[in-house]
Protein backbone atom coordinates (compact mmCIF):
# COMPACT_ATOMS: atom_id res chain seq x y z
CA UNK A 1 0.00 0.00 0.00
CA UNK A 2 1.17 3.67 -0.79
CA UNK A 3 3.29 4.98 0.34
CA UNK A 4 6.43 4.96 2.32
CA UNK A 5 8.60 5.90 -1.48
CA UNK A 6 10.84 3.53 -2.33
CA UNK A 7 14.28 4.08 -3.35
CA UNK A 8 14.42 4.43 -7.05
CA UNK A 9 14.52 1.57 -8.96
CA UNK A 10 13.89 0.70 -12.87
CA UNK A 11 10.58 -0.27 -12.35
CA UNK A 12 9.66 2.71 -10.28
CA UNK A 13 11.39 4.94 -13.17
CA UNK A 14 9.49 3.22 -15.69
CA UNK A 15 6.23 3.96 -13.38
CA UNK A 16 7.24 7.49 -12.83
CA UNK A 17 7.40 7.80 -16.93
CA UNK A 18 4.06 5.86 -17.40
CA UNK A 19 2.52 7.90 -14.67
CA UNK A 20 4.46 11.48 -16.00
CA UNK A 21 3.01 10.55 -19.59
CA UNK A 22 -0.58 10.21 -18.20
CA UNK A 23 -0.39 13.36 -16.40
CA UNK A 24 1.07 15.39 -19.72
CA UNK A 25 -1.30 14.23 -21.98
CA UNK A 26 -4.24 15.61 -19.40
CA UNK A 27 -3.38 18.98 -19.76
CA UNK A 28 -5.93 21.75 -19.92
CA UNK A 29 -3.33 24.21 -20.46
CA UNK A 30 -0.51 24.13 -22.89
CA UNK A 31 1.97 25.73 -20.88
CA UNK A 32 1.74 23.59 -18.03
CA UNK A 33 4.43 20.90 -20.24
CA UNK A 34 7.22 23.35 -18.72
CA UNK A 35 5.37 24.17 -15.56
CA UNK A 36 5.74 20.79 -13.14
CA UNK A 37 7.98 18.77 -11.97
CA UNK A 38 7.82 14.99 -10.53
CA UNK A 39 10.03 13.34 -8.69
CA UNK A 40 8.22 9.73 -7.37
CA UNK A 41 5.25 7.20 -8.78
CA UNK A 42 4.01 4.22 -6.75
CA UNK A 43 1.24 1.99 -7.97
CA UNK A 44 -1.56 1.38 -5.61
CA UNK A 45 -1.96 -1.94 -5.26
CA UNK A 46 -5.80 -2.74 -3.99
CA UNK A 47 -6.81 -5.52 -5.36
CA UNK A 48 -11.01 -4.94 -3.98
CA UNK A 49 -10.73 -1.66 -5.84
CA UNK A 50 -9.65 -3.81 -8.91
CA UNK A 51 -11.85 -6.19 -8.76
CA UNK A 52 -14.69 -3.94 -8.68
CA UNK A 53 -13.96 -1.73 -11.55
CA UNK A 54 -14.01 -4.63 -13.47
CA UNK A 55 -17.38 -6.08 -11.96
CA UNK A 56 -18.79 -2.43 -12.75
CA UNK A 57 -17.91 -2.99 -15.77
CA UNK A 58 -19.29 -6.11 -16.90
CA UNK A 59 -22.24 -5.11 -14.88
CA UNK A 60 -22.76 -2.47 -17.31
CA UNK A 61 -22.02 -4.52 -20.19
CA UNK A 62 -24.52 -6.90 -19.69
CA UNK A 63 -26.64 -3.80 -19.00
CA UNK A 64 -25.90 -2.97 -22.87
CA UNK A 65 -23.34 -0.20 -22.43
CA UNK A 66 -21.30 0.54 -25.49
CA UNK A 67 -17.44 0.07 -25.52
CA UNK A 68 -17.03 3.77 -25.30
CA UNK A 69 -19.22 4.20 -22.17
CA UNK A 70 -17.03 1.64 -20.83
CA UNK A 71 -13.38 2.84 -21.69
CA UNK A 72 -11.14 2.98 -18.70
CA UNK A 73 -9.57 7.24 -19.11
CA UNK A 74 -7.82 8.68 -15.98
CA UNK A 75 -8.76 11.51 -13.73
CA UNK A 76 -6.96 13.15 -10.65
CA UNK A 77 -6.89 14.12 -7.23
CA UNK A 78 -4.77 16.38 -5.38
CA UNK A 79 -3.65 16.05 -1.88
CA UNK A 80 -1.12 18.28 0.52
CA UNK A 81 -0.53 15.57 2.23
CA UNK A 82 0.53 11.91 2.74
CA UNK A 83 -2.28 11.02 5.23
CA UNK A 84 -4.98 11.70 3.01
CA UNK A 85 -3.63 10.20 -0.09
CA UNK A 86 -3.37 6.60 2.26
CA UNK A 87 -7.05 7.62 3.45
CA UNK A 88 -8.21 7.64 -0.53
CA UNK A 89 -5.95 4.56 -1.66
CA UNK A 90 -7.27 2.58 1.20
CA UNK A 91 -10.48 3.28 1.53
CA UNK A 92 -11.52 5.25 -1.81
CA UNK A 93 -12.97 8.12 -2.65
CA UNK A 94 -16.28 8.40 -1.19
CA UNK A 95 -19.24 10.43 -1.18
CA UNK A 96 -19.27 13.78 1.04
CA UNK A 97 -15.24 14.57 0.23
CA UNK A 98 -15.97 17.53 -1.89
CA UNK A 99 -16.46 21.26 -1.08
CA UNK A 100 -17.87 21.82 -4.61
CA UNK A 101 -21.32 21.23 -5.63
CA UNK A 102 -22.46 22.37 -8.68
CA UNK A 103 -23.05 19.38 -10.36
CA UNK A 104 -24.59 17.27 -8.29
CA UNK A 105 -25.33 16.62 -4.57
CA UNK A 106 -21.68 16.33 -2.61
CA UNK A 107 -23.37 13.54 -0.39
CA UNK A 108 -24.76 10.91 -2.93
CA UNK A 109 -21.25 11.37 -5.53
CA UNK A 110 -17.85 12.08 -5.75
CA UNK A 111 -15.87 14.65 -7.98
CA UNK A 112 -13.14 14.07 -9.81
CA UNK A 113 -10.58 16.65 -12.24
CA UNK A 114 -10.51 15.67 -15.74
CA UNK A 115 -7.56 17.56 -16.10
CA UNK A 116 -4.00 16.89 -14.20
CA UNK A 117 -3.08 21.01 -14.04
CA UNK A 118 -6.27 22.28 -13.05
CA UNK A 119 -6.92 20.02 -9.63
CA UNK A 120 -7.77 22.69 -6.93
CA UNK A 121 -10.44 25.72 -6.45
CA UNK A 122 -7.23 28.37 -6.59
CA UNK A 123 -4.20 27.98 -8.93
CA UNK A 124 -0.43 26.31 -8.20
CA UNK A 125 1.66 29.04 -6.68
CA UNK A 126 5.41 28.50 -7.77
CA UNK A 127 7.17 26.41 -5.10
CA UNK A 128 3.91 24.47 -4.23
CA UNK A 129 3.89 20.79 -3.71
CA UNK A 130 1.58 18.24 -3.40
CA UNK A 131 0.47 14.63 -4.40
CA UNK A 132 -1.75 13.34 -6.84
CA UNK A 133 -3.32 10.18 -7.09
CA UNK A 134 -4.01 9.31 -10.62
CA UNK A 135 -7.77 7.08 -10.63
CA UNK A 136 -8.54 4.65 -13.41
CA UNK A 137 -12.09 5.84 -14.13
CA UNK A 138 -15.13 4.40 -16.21
CA UNK A 139 -17.43 7.02 -16.70
CA UNK A 140 -20.43 5.29 -18.27
CA UNK A 141 -23.60 6.98 -19.02
CA UNK A 142 -22.50 10.77 -19.18
CA UNK A 143 -25.40 13.48 -18.88
CA UNK A 144 -24.35 16.88 -19.73
CA UNK A 145 -26.03 19.73 -16.60
CA UNK A 146 -25.81 23.10 -16.49
CA UNK A 147 -23.61 24.39 -13.03
CA UNK A 148 -26.27 24.59 -10.18
CA UNK A 149 -25.42 27.27 -7.76
CA UNK A 150 -28.05 26.91 -5.45
CA UNK A 151 -28.73 24.99 -2.02
CA UNK A 152 -31.00 22.64 -3.57
CA UNK A 153 -28.17 20.14 -5.31
CA UNK A 154 -29.11 18.26 -8.50
CA UNK A 155 -29.58 14.21 -7.57
CA UNK A 156 -28.03 11.72 -9.53
CA UNK A 157 -29.70 11.35 -13.06
CA UNK A 158 -31.03 8.05 -13.35
CA UNK A 159 -29.63 5.70 -15.66
CA UNK A 160 -26.77 7.53 -15.77
CA UNK A 161 -23.82 7.07 -14.24
CA UNK A 162 -21.45 10.87 -14.27
CA UNK A 163 -22.29 14.36 -14.71
CA UNK A 164 -20.02 17.04 -16.33
CA UNK A 165 -20.75 20.72 -17.72
CA UNK A 166 -22.64 21.88 -20.41
CA UNK A 167 -18.74 23.67 -21.35
CA UNK A 168 -17.12 20.47 -19.68
CA UNK A 169 -15.33 19.49 -23.35
CA UNK A 170 -14.79 23.37 -24.19
CA UNK A 171 -13.44 25.16 -21.29
CA UNK A 172 -12.92 28.63 -22.37
CA UNK A 173 -9.40 30.20 -21.54
CA UNK A 174 -11.08 33.55 -20.56
CA UNK A 175 -12.77 32.82 -17.34
CA UNK A 176 -11.02 32.50 -14.21
CA UNK A 177 -8.95 29.54 -12.58
CA UNK A 178 -11.63 28.74 -10.29
CA UNK A 179 -14.46 28.59 -12.92
CA UNK A 180 -12.05 25.92 -15.01
CA UNK A 181 -11.95 23.95 -12.08
CA UNK A 182 -15.65 23.80 -11.46
CA UNK A 183 -16.33 23.62 -15.27
CA UNK A 184 -13.79 20.33 -15.81
CA UNK A 185 -14.87 18.27 -12.98
CA UNK A 186 -16.62 15.05 -13.52
CA UNK A 187 -19.22 14.26 -10.82
CA UNK A 188 -19.35 10.51 -10.29
CA UNK A 189 -22.12 8.22 -8.61
CA UNK A 190 -23.57 5.20 -8.06
CA UNK A 191 -27.18 4.20 -6.84
CA UNK A 192 -28.34 0.71 -5.84
CA UNK A 193 -31.53 -0.15 -4.54
CA UNK A 194 -32.52 3.94 -4.78
CA UNK A 195 -30.07 5.22 -2.84
CA UNK A 196 -26.25 6.25 -3.61
CA UNK A 197 -23.45 3.84 -2.31
CA UNK A 198 -20.66 5.68 -0.75
CA UNK A 199 -18.39 4.62 -2.90
CA UNK A 200 -18.59 4.38 -6.16
CA UNK A 201 -16.84 1.22 -8.21
CA UNK A 202 -16.29 3.12 -11.04
CA UNK A 203 -13.14 5.05 -10.12
CA UNK A 204 -9.69 3.30 -8.72
CA UNK A 205 -6.89 4.85 -7.45
CA UNK A 206 -4.23 3.51 -10.02
CA UNK A 207 -0.86 5.68 -9.19
CA UNK A 208 0.25 8.46 -7.04
CA UNK A 209 2.64 10.81 -7.84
Amino acid sequence: PPPGFQPESEESSCLLQRAVSVLQRSYLDSASQDSFQYSQAVLVENDVFLSELKAFAQAKEAAGYSQEELEETFAFLLFDNEEEVKEVCQAGLRVNSSSISVLGDPAKGVYISKYADCLHLRPWYHGKCGYIVICKLIKGKVKVVSGNYTNSYTCPSPGYDCHVTVSGNNVPSKISHCQAFEQSQYYVYEVSDGSAVERPRQICPYIVI
